[in-house]
């Protein structure tokens, strides 16, 4: 399966060519009040940010911002992005928690080559399921999205669902010094235990900010954790809040009560009650403020009721009487070594006894896993750490099941927080074919061995 750039230029001419049909490409970066097309044209570039006062920070982003430019498109419709590279590196585009063909993935040498400095790549796919997601590379990620090359993608629902305000909160710390130059992604010691974090916490790219919204309505918050390394311990404390999705798959609404543990590529969406005008409700990382939700004076009528549970996603319902038993043992192996060349990529986890080596590219060739497509599987996630691992499924999304460290109530996602020492059960029915990356996603563990090929036909 080892891939020549002649060759997967060759296989993806027919799907370029699929967006040209009919008229060819519209190209826009606001969002017409009325199309059943969302089209846009995406360039990643270099752009200066403030993220401290007075000081410059030299990050990368999308659409000319951090993070990247918002996306929307509807349920059932063709999502069309030119992707345009004006980076100095090499790039793709992956579409985190999104079921799509394997060429519009986004992972270089499996199901692309990577898209080198000037030049364009047209993703083109249909959005299955509403919800929120996120696009990131899957390229250099650890650097790639520590500078912040990281953006949400909202699928719309066809139907009203009865929420009349809608904001999204994206989540993200930065590796910054006092005057805003980048500190390393990656540290060696942080890499082999929990992972190396950001210390500057933002929210849609501003530390701690204030954000206001409708005094006395029932507003849709979706937080997206676009961390690299960060499990935010996220509380409301004073709000009426429910849950009502995860990770972009709705379950029934319950409170959101004391918190919730969000992983790096998690994501949740509350439908909050905002208090009286004048109120302020803090958004919080366990006692650290992340941002300040201000209640101000609306017009409208006061919401009186919650809203309905959102509209499922149309995904298969694993068979679990006849399903196979996978085993993944999720584990810690080597030691730190002082001597370890800067420009060396250390190797500190594994999969089932096989790291991934980002310098390999024939890894993928090698899968932890070959699925029947069409046949139900259960996962059993093995954590054999005393760290968290946020496990992450391409092209597919898996129903977890049950756990031997909480009480779980059954629902689809495709990124599961294993925790410290936990044992999870975890389904899927496999039915999207390809080779499939499964991996942690506190980002330098997935670079330091802790990803592995999940194979599909």
């Amino acid at each position: 399966m080892s891939f020549s750039r002649r060759k997967v230029l060759a296989g993806l001419a027919g799907v370029g060519a699929l967006g040209v049909a009919g008229g060819g490409f519209r190209f826009w970066l606001g969002r017409p009040a009325q199309t059943l097309e969302h089209d846009y044209q995406l360039i990643a570039a270099p752009v200066d940010v403030e993220l401290l006062p007075g000081h410059i920070t030299p990050a990368w982003g999308y659409g000319g911002q951090v993070p990247g430019l918002e996306l929307r498109g509807r349920q059932g419709d063709w999502l069309r992005v030119r992707f345009t590279n004006q980076l100095p590196d090499e790039t793709t585009i992956h579409w985190h928690g999104i079921r799509l063909p394997l060429e519009m993935d986004g992972v270089p040498f499996v199901s692309q080559l990577p898209v080198r400095p000037g030049e364009s790549f047209d993703y083109r796919f249909q959005l299955p399921d509403a919800g929120s997601f996120w696009y990131h590379p899957h390229s250099a990620s650890g650097e790639q999205l520590g500078r912040g090359l990281v953006g949400p993608i909202i699928v719309e629902e066809r139907e009203p669902t009865g929420f009349e305000h809608d904001h999204v909160l994206s989540l993200k710390s930065w590796h910054v010094d006092a005057s805003g130059a980048f500190t390393p992604f990656s540290v060696p010691r942080e890499a082999a235990r929990g992972g190396t974090p950001g210390v500057l916490s933002t929210v849609n790219g501003v530390h701690a900010p204030t954000l206001e919204l409708p005094a006395g309505q029932i507003v849709r918050l979706r937080l997206l954790n676009l961390d690299n390394t960060v499990t935010y311990r996220l509380n409301l404390a004073g709000a009426e809040a429910r849950i009502y999705a995860l990770d972009g798959n709705p379950i029934e609404p319950r409170p959101f009560g004391k918190g919730y543990w969000l992983g790096p590529g998690m994501r949740i969406e509350l439908g909050l009650r905002v208090p009286a005008a004048g109120t302020e409700l803090a958004l919080r990382n366990g006692p650290l403020r992340l941002a300040t939700l201000r209640a101000v004076a609306a017009t409208g009528v006061v919401a009186s009721s919650w809203p309905a549970r959102l509209p499922a996603n149309p995904i298969a319902e694993p068979d679990l009487a006849a399903a196979e038993t996978l085993r993944f043992n999720f584990e810690w192996v080597g030691a730190v070594s002082a001597d370890l060349s800067p420009d060396a990529m250390p190797s500190f986890w594994q999969i089932n006894g096989q790291a991934w080596d980002m310098a390999d590219k024939s890894c993928a060739e090698r899968p932890i896993a070959r699925l029947k497509l069409g046949k139900s599987y259960i996962f059993e996630l093995r954590n054999l750490s005393q760290y968290q691992h946020p496990i992450h499924l391409h092209g597919m999304t898996f129903k977890v099941l049950d756990s031997n460290r909480q009480r779980i109530i059954p629902y689809f996602t495709d990124t599961y927080l294993l925790g410290k020492n936990e044992t999870a059960r975890v389904a899927v029915v496999a039915d999207n074919p390809g080779i499939w990356m499964f991996h942690c996603h506190v980002v330098d563990h997935m670079e330091t061995g802790l990803m592995g090929a999940i194979e599909v036909a």
